[in-house]
């Protein structure tokens, strides 16, 4: 679909595009505030060595377990899609999601979909869902841990709004597996994933499709999010000793499952600003200075997140995103 936006729909892509800026915003009030702001660039310019390296290499490794996640999941659907291809509209998907508002990345996986293999919408948008809600729920095994963890700097009311936040978000997409239950807003979802000629019918497909690939596929799913986050947390875990920390690899695991909840938020550019004002405010009782909680949030920032830009600029410059709906000719 071509044309520019109506003027009904700029209005709220607007208000999402300077959501996005409160985090970058929040991160100039965190610089503004320090005392040592030079700390931060002398900590950043430190980071050299084969722990940087190895923790940029293995967004290799992470992005790989990532697309095998989603192939599980699509083969769970009887749709046989060929992993160098998942990982083209995987890293594409990710470069469009960090740079625009809403959930444009995810749209375009189901486009890829959609014009390599003609899978319907249903199918295409119901395998991004269950993709996301196994990132969810491992994901939030993980911040209950840390909020734990890190009682000192979650409590009072915040902790109550945090644990809400936990339970709404965490009770919130098992409407999907359960047939009568919130339909319209299933329905609200799908309509804002699926766009394009056809891609209004076809609800009914998508709730099956979510069912079955919950069922058939998390079995390998779930294992397969669980060893992407761990190798995560050790990139962490590098990038720590990178800058000359000595924090324990359960700790890093716990600051990086609240970035990754951090980058959830419609307020920023994959949590920039609100993960380094958080870390300012947990370093401490780590034996660190605030400095060090920013330093470490922006190199955390530009590893598992900058790097991945780069490469889904890189795909998307070898297979550009097809927002027409012809489906590839076949190369054979």
């Amino acid at each position: 679909m071509t044309g520019s936006a109506s003027p009904a729909r700029r209005g709220p892509l607007a208000i999402r595009t300077l959501l996005r800026l409160v985090g970058p915003a929040l991160l100039l009030v965190v610089f503004l505030r320090m005392k040592d702001r030079a700390a931060v660039l002398e900590l950043l310019s430190s980071a050299l060595g084969w722990h940087l390296a190895a923790a940029v290499a293995l967004n290799f490794a992470s992005v790989h377990v990532k697309v095998l996640r989603w192939t599980v999941l699509l083969r769970a659907r009887g749709i046989a899609y060929p992993v160098k291809s998942a990982w083209v509209s995987f890293l594409a998907s990710s470069y469009a999601g960090m740079l625009t508002p809403g959930r444009v990345g995810d749209v375009l996986r189901v486009q890829y979909l959609r014009r390599d293999h003609g899978v319907p919408y249903a199918e295409g948008v119901a395998s991004v869902v269950v993709d996301r809600l196994c990132d969810l729920y491992v994901l939030a095994a993980f911040v209950a841990l840390a909020i734990v963890r890190f009682r000192e700097v979650f409590a009072g009311q915040l902790a109550y709004l945090t644990w809400t936040t936990m339970a709404l978000t965490v009770l919130g997409p098992l409407l999907f597996l359960f047939p009568g239950i919130a339909e319209a807003v299933a329905a609200r979802l799908y309509a804002k994933l699926a766009r394009g000629p056809g891609a209004e019918t076809g609800f009914s497909l998508f709730l099956q499709a979510v069912r079955g690939a919950a069922v058939r596929g998390l079995w390998a799913a779930l294992p397969l999010t669980l060893l992407a986050f761990c190798i995560n947390f050790f990139q962490g875990f590098l990038l720590a000793r990178a800058l000359g920390m000595g924090i324990s690899f359960y700790d890093v695991g716990c600051l990086l499952a609240i970035a990754s909840l951090l980058g959830l938020l419609p307020i920023s550019i994959s949590g920039l600003g609100v993960r380094e004002l958080i870390y300012s405010l947990v370093f401490p009782l780590l034996g660190y200075t605030a400095a060090s909680g920013v330093g470490f949030g922006l190199l955390v920032f530009a590893v598992l997140y900058l790097f991945i830009v780069l490469l889904g600029f890189i795909s998307w410059q070898l297979d550009p995103p097809p927002f027409g709906l012809e489906r590839k000719p076949s190369l054979e």
